[in-house]
């Protein structure tokens, strides 16, 4: 595949997940899916990605996830994002305390098959922790 078709397959993918359309996220997933919230530790299979992520963002009823830059190589795309919503439920049991949470992210997909299998996420968690329980 080129890189512009791996670049739409991640545009279509944070598309869903902005839609909160779960089935069509799964959809654009390999069958031997990998995320890697930390360097270290994946999170195995589409479902095991959909439950993890699912939590979270339904913590922030209408977050906005936009995609602000992709780069492409090969096989691999970069995404430059941001996240940007207000805490109506609770998160890692948190409850909501009115915060607005704004953050950065840089993401590393693999694309093999027309489809997402590996995806990698970075961003500071303490930053993330810090804006949702110091929130008056």
């Amino acid at each position: 595949m080129s890189v512009e078709a791996n670049k739409e397959i991640v545009r279509q993918f944070y598309a869903a997940i902005q839609r909160e359309d779960y089935e069509a996220v799964a959809s654009l997933c390999h069958k031997d899916f990998k995320f890697y919230l930390q360097v270290d530790t994946p999170i195995l299979g589409a479902e095991g990605f959909v439950q993890s992520e699912k939590k979270n963002f339904d913590a922030f009823e209408g977050f906005t996830f936009k995609i602000e830059t992709l780069l492409a190589e090969g096989n691999q795309v970069a995404a430059y994002m941001t996240f940007d919503g207000l805490q109506t439920g609770v998160w890692e049991g948190n409850e909501p305390k009115g915060a607005r949470l704004h953050f950065s992210l840089m993401m590393l997909l693999t694309i093999s098959d027309g489809k997402i299998i590996e995806k990698r996420a970075h961003f500071d968690r303490m930053d993330v922790r810090r804006q949702l329980t110091s929130a008056a």
